[in-house]
């Protein structure tokens, strides 16, 4: 009877909301681009007390903390011009909680920012901005 009671509570969920199902389109489309370009991914959706890393991947002896910005739209401004400053500060800080994870190994790292551009919920084009910030001050890693 409980597995009765959960199916049908799982087929009656309310679908997820569109820029939810985006930001997921956006993150598969940036892992399968990173990938094809020779990063080795090693985790998505890394959330510490202070925010949350979309993806991660090692690019030879780097660290990369992705962050993918998916829009459908460019009429106002690039996606990648939405990590402003207090993005950029909680992208640092998450990525300093994820190194201590892994005990602080002696490893460079940078920010790279993936725009996926979407037209009617389908890929259009992907941008990889690689080393787009360094670390925000006062942080510092290595």
């Amino acid at each position: 009877m409980k597995i009765a009671q959960g199916i049908k509570n799982w087929l009656s969920r309310p679908e997820k909301p569109e820029h939810l199902r985006r930001g997921e389109l956006g993150e598969r489309a940036a892992k399968k681009h990173l990938r094809k370009f020779g990063l080795k991914f090693l985790t998505a959706n890394f959330c510490s007390d202070r925010g949350e890393i979309d993806l991660v991947f090692r690019d030879d002896d780097c660290l990369v903390f992705v962050e993918v910005k998916s829009r459908s739209s460019e009429d106002w401004t690039r996606p990648a011009a939405a990590v402003d400053a207090r993005k950029r500060r909680l992208l640092s800080q998450t990525a300093l909680d994820y190194l201590k994870l892994l005990k602080n190994p002696q490893v460079k790292i940078r920010f790279d920012i993936v725009e996926v551009l979407l037209t009617d919920g389908e890929v259009r084009e992907v941008r990889h901005l690689p080393n787009t910030f360094a670390m925000s001050k006062p942080y510092r890693y290595g």
